[in-house]
C-alpha cells in the first residue's frame, strides 16, 4: 500500500509539500511540482480524492490480518486461517484481500485507516495479534472501523471475539491427562509472553493442577519447538509428565526424551496437522482453525449489516492425534 510518506521519501521532499502538490497549492514551484509528480507515477500512487471516489464504485472488501511473525507459522495454522477466511468470503460474496501485521506496526493508525478507506475495506478480522502490535490494538477502538479478534477478548459495538476458550480448554486437557494419568508434578513449556493466548492456556493449566494437588514447574518455551526441546535435554528438576502449551513444543518435548530414551506423558495444544505425523497418538486439544476463520468472517459480515459486536465462542476437543484422521 503506497501512501504519501513513500512518495515524499521518494521524491526527497517533505510530507507537506507532498500534500500541497496533490491538493494543487499555488505557492509550489513548477520544479517541485515536477519532482512530487515523477515520484507519484514512479510508485503508482493514488490521491486520497481520487482514490475514494475510485472506492465508491468498489464492492466493500474485508481484510484479512494474518501475523507473519507468528512462532507457529510451520505448524500450518496461517494456511488454515486463510483458507477458512478465503472459502467464506467467497461464500458471502465478500471481496477478501490479506494484509499483514509487520506492515501494520510501520504505519501510524491514521495512515492504516485512510488506506483502507482508499481501498474500500470496512472490516477487518485478525489473527495471531500479539501485544507488540499496538497500531493494530489500537485500530480495535475505532467505531468506524468492524473488527473480529479471534485470540484477543476485545467486544464492543463494533467489535466482535470469536475463538476458542483458550483457559478452559487448556483446563480440560490436563485435567483429563490427570485423570488418566495421575502424577505427583508436571513440567509445563509456556509460549510466548507477547501473546495473549500465554497467559490463557497457562491459567487454564494452573487451575487444573492446583485441583489435583499437582505441582507444576512452568518454563517458557516461546511456542518454538527447539526452546522446548533444549529445556527437556537441560531441565534438572524431577517431573513425570510434561504438558506444552503449543504442538510444536509438544513435538519438540517428545523428541528431546525420545533420544534421552526416557518415557513421560506428553499432551500438546492446537491439534495441527503435523501432529499426526510427529506424534501420532498423543494428546492434544483440536481446534478446528479454518472453522474459526469462517465463523470470524461471517461474524465480520453481521457487524456490516448492523450487528453490535458480541463474544462468539467456537468449540473445541480434547483427544489424540490420529494419522489416519490426517490422510488425504
Amino acid at each position: 500500500m503506497i501512501g504519501i510518506k513513500d512518495v515524499a521519501k521518494r521524491a526527497g521532499v517533505a510530507v507537506s509539500t507532498v500534500s500541497k502538490v496533490v491538493n494543487d497549492y499555488p505557492n509550489v514551484s513548477e520544479a517541485m511540482k515536477k519532482k512530487v509528480n515523477k515520484a507519484i507515477r514512479e510508485l503508482g500512487f493514488v490521491p486520497g480524492s481520487l482514490a475514494s471516489a475510485i472506492s465508491a464504485r468498489q464492492p466493500a472488501k474485508i481484510g484479512i490480518v494474518i501475523n507473519d511473525d507468528d512462532p507457529e507459522v510451520k505448524g500450518g495454522i496461517n494456511v488454515q486461517y486463510l483458507s477458512g477466511a478465503v472459502k467464506k468470503a467467497s461464500e458471502l460474496n465478500l471481496d477478501a484481500e490479506t494484509l499483514y501485521t509487520s506492515v501494520l506496526r510501520n504505519e501510524s493508525v491514521e495512515e492504516t485507516l485512510t488506506q483502507l478507506r482508499n481501498r474500500n475495506v470496512k472490516g477487518l478480522v485478525f489473527f495471531g495479534l500479539s501485544k507488540n502490535d499496538e497500531n493494530a490494538l489500537e485500530l480495535l477502538k475505532v467505531t468506524t472501523l468492524k473488527k473480529v479478534v479471534t485470540n484477543y477478548m476485545s467486544v464492543n459495538d463494533s467489535t466482535s471475539f470469536v475463538g476458542v476458550d483458550q483457559c478452559a480448554a487448556s483446563y480440560d486437557e490436563v485435567k483429563a491427562m490427570l485423570e488418566s494419568n495421575p502424577v505427583e508434578r508436571i513440567l509445563y513449556l509456556a509460549g510466548s509472553e507477547d501473546r495473549f493466548e500465554t497467559e490463557e492456556r497457562l491459567s487454564g493449566a494452573k487451575k487444573a493442577a492446583s485441583d489435583k494437588n499437582v505441582e507444576i514447574l512452568v518454563r517458557n518455551a516461546d511456542f518454538s519447538e527447539k526452546k522446548a526441546r533444549d529445556i527437556i535435554f537441560n531441565e534438572k528438576e524431577d517431573y513425570r509428565m510434561v504438558v506444552a502449551s503449543s504442538d510444536l513444543c509438544a513435538i519438540g518435548a517428545m523428541k528431546a526424551l525420545t533420544e534421552m530414551d526416557v518415557f513421560k506423558h506428553v499432551c500438546g495444544f492446537g491439534g495441527i496437522p503435523l501432529m499426526a505425523y510427529a506424534a501420532d497418538g498423543m494428546t492434544t486439544v483440536r481446534i478446528d482453525f479454518e472453522g474459526v476463520a469462517a465463523a470470524a468472517v461471517s461474524e465480520l459480515s453481521e457487524l456490516l449489516s448492523g450487528k453490535k459486536g458480541r463474544k462468539v465462542l467456537c468449540g473445541y476437543t480434547v483427544g489424540k492425534t490420529e494419522y489416519h484422521d490426517v490422510l488425504g
